[in-house]
């Protein structure tokens, strides 16, 4: 471990206690399990008035702090808001994704399965609806879409975490013991990394965590910056039963990975070698890695290695907040990784989503079902000052598996977990609807606010001429931007009128599959007619192989629309804000084809989706 600086010394404080937060008594195994037969009668929804707006400054998330910003900084205080009515905002609020009962959340943290229970911890703010004073907030679930809140499991209390308790990750060892390591901003504002235990491991629940005596456990190496140096990830451990971590960090401009080496989880090494650096990416948090098999379904335990394994390197980009990752090789004799692409590198090249508002996603190993499941979180696209009057802020992602893409070979495919199925109730099918072009087919299915959508298209050509393959690049300026070959797909959160609409569309550059580059969209310039919400028409490229037919699921849940083309090689998340009648359950679902030389034949399953149930915790059953 490297020394005390000046700059991190602990300050000396009358009646400190060895500066790590005073827990209460541990929960006994007994009161858990009175907890877990009481939740029956405990379920109420997840839905909730919003609460009056709070008399405090519209502050951003503070870059200065070296912390990602809000999404739209343009969007606070300085901007006039709309005219929100509390049946707008309480309508913004999912359903079946995962958020707090209130407040700011941020980056999903842990996660891990232990003793039936998937634990998910969040950075989050008791106090207010944005940034600021970041705890980790703590919920599990026994099939990631039911969810009960649990206390906070750690606080900014201690001297090296005290401006916050930030990013970190779960290691669940050989011998069932279960270690976090996480950042912490000292009171100097400097990052440091520390670790916390369970207190006590019998409890299924986890409710009491202890941090070290000993933290922090490692400081800013040389020719680190005080406030480049966060986010631990899960620990692997090699042939030489030493154990790796790695870190986001940069010099200069150039984004990478530093790499540690421990036995024992309180002494470290610092790798000779970054991990990975890309010059001109900028700043690397939330950095995740991990292996996947090239030739099966299943996911791996993170220490796997081998020659029919490929690894999977992510970074979060502090300077564009978007979630890149490529795939290469990892070798373990130097602790170094080799993209398979140089120009698909860490950074450059393919993006986790493509709808701009999904950053610092965390993996992790799910080892009850034998996968690896994907954590994204998605931040709002609105102002400070209406998440403060509706009193919460942001989201997680449906969870995702993910598995490589043994078609391309290039990349991963990302699919909600099977669980969400549980949701689904009545469905409705629509086969070979013709869409001429210019047309727009209502769907009639009944509220259209909670759905899980499967849809194929095949494509008729009507006449070559006047098709060329520069008239037909991109997703253009949105749906109504008129091309050969696209754009055609599906409208949601649509009122009669039309007037609010988010179109998910495709747009081809020729009608040649297996070797054409086809765009897979989303439009939300007209979603609402909201001044103070970003709108933006989201585009990635996505490849389709000659077997193929178009095809998309998409997951609507009130203000989130996740988006996943050709099984998941492309995803796109996206918020709407609708202010028209769609608020008051008239929400419609169309087909569209605006373009010019295709016919589309559309053929759609529909199912309405119930809502998921959160357990608020029932404070009474403390030890």
């Amino acid at each position: 471990m490297e020394n005390h600086t000046p700059l991190l010394d602990p300050p000396s404080l009358p009646g400190e206690s060895g500066g790590w937060r005073s827990l209460r008594g541990s929960i006994m195994l007994f009161g858990s399990i009175v907890l877990i037969l009481s939740m029956a009668g405990l379920i109420i929804t997840q839905r909730h008035e919003p609460s009056e707006p709070k008399s405090m400054p519209l502050l951003g998330r503070g870059v200065g702090e070296g912390v990602s910003a809000k999404s739209n900084p343009s969007l606070s205080s300085d901007k006039v808001s709309y005219d929100w009515t509390n049946a707008m905002l309480s309508w913004q609020r999912t359903a079946f994704h995962f958020q707090p009962q209130k407040n700011w959340m941020n980056d999903p943290n842990g996660p891990f399965f232990h003793k039936g229970w998937y634990h998910l911890f969040y950075q989050y703010n008791p106090d207010s609806a944005v940034w600021g004073n970041i705890s980790w907030a703590h919920a599990v679930s026994t099939d990631l879409i039911h969810w009960l809140y649990l206390p906070i499991a750690l606080l900014p209390d201690a001297w090296y975490d005290i401006n916050g308790v930030w990013s970190g990750s779960a290691t669940l060892l050989p011998d069932g013991k279960i270690i976090m390591l996480y950042t912490g901003d000292t009171n100097q504002f400097v990052q440091v990394q520390n670790i916390a235990y369970p207190t006590n491991l019998s409890d299924p629940l986890l409710l009491h965590w202890t941090k070290d005596p000993r933290n922090p456990l490692l400081l800013p190496p040389p020719g680190i910056g005080p406030k480049n140096f966060r986010d631990p990830t899960t620990a692997w451990i090699g042939p030489d039963q030493k154990w790796r971590i790695i870190l986001g960090s940069k010099v200069n401009n150039t984004g990478l990975s530093l790499l540690y080496k421990t036995t024992d989880f309180i002494h470290y090494e610092l790798n000779d070698n970054y991990l990975h650096a890309v010059p001109g990416t900028g700043m690397w948090e939330c950095v995740d890695f991990y292996p996947v098999s090239i030739n099966g379904l299943e996911g791996l335990d993170t220490s796997v290695n081998g020659a029919l394994v490929k690894h999977v390197l992510k970074a979060s980009l502090d300077d564009t907040k978007v979630d890149h990752y490529a795939i290469g090789r990892y070798f373990v004799e130097n602790d170094t990784w080799v993209p398979d692409n140089p120009n698909q590198d860490v950074g450059i090249g393919l993006k986790l989503d493509y709808g701009g508002i999904y950053y610092a996603s965390k993996t992790f190993y799910d080892q009850h079902k034998k996968r690896r499941v994907l954590w994204g979180w998605i931040k709002e696209s609105d102002s400070e000052s209406a998440d403060l009057k509706k009193g919460w802020a942001s989201l997680q992602t449906i969870p995702r598996t993910v598995v490589f893409d043994k078609k391309t070979g290039t990349n991963l495919l990302q699919w909600p977990v099977e669980e969400v199925e549980s949701l689904r109730l009545s469905s409705v099918e629509f086969e070979g609807v013709v869409l001429k072009p210019g047309s727009i087919v209502p769907l009639d299915i009944g509220s259209a606010t909670q759905l899980d959508i499967f849809g194929e298209f095949e494509i008729e050509l009507l006449a070559s001429e006047g098709i060329g393959e520069a008239n037909n690049v991109g997703c253009g300026a949105g749906a109504v931007d008129r091309k050969a070959l696209g754009p055609f797909g599906i409208i949601a959160i649509a009122d009669n009128q039309l007037s609010e609409l988010t179109p998910i569309y495709f747009s081809l550059s020729n009608t040649t599959n297996g070797t054409s580059t086809t765009y897979f969209c989303v439009d939300e310039t007209r979603s609402s007619k909201a001044t103070d919400v970003s709108k933006q028409v989201y585009e990635s490229k996505v490849a389709v192989f000659s077997d193929e037919k178009l095809s998309t699921r998409v997951l609507v849940d009130h203000s989130i629309i996740e988006s996943f083309a050709q099984g998941g090689r492309s995803v796109i998340t996206s918020r709407v804000y609708p202010t028209q009648e769609v608020i008051s359950g008239a929400a419609r679902l169309f087909l569209f084809n605006n373009a010019t030389h295709i016919n589309i034949k559309a053929s759609l399953k529909i199912w309405q989706l119930n809502s998921a149930f959160i357990h608020p915790f029932p404070h009474h059953i403390h030890s």
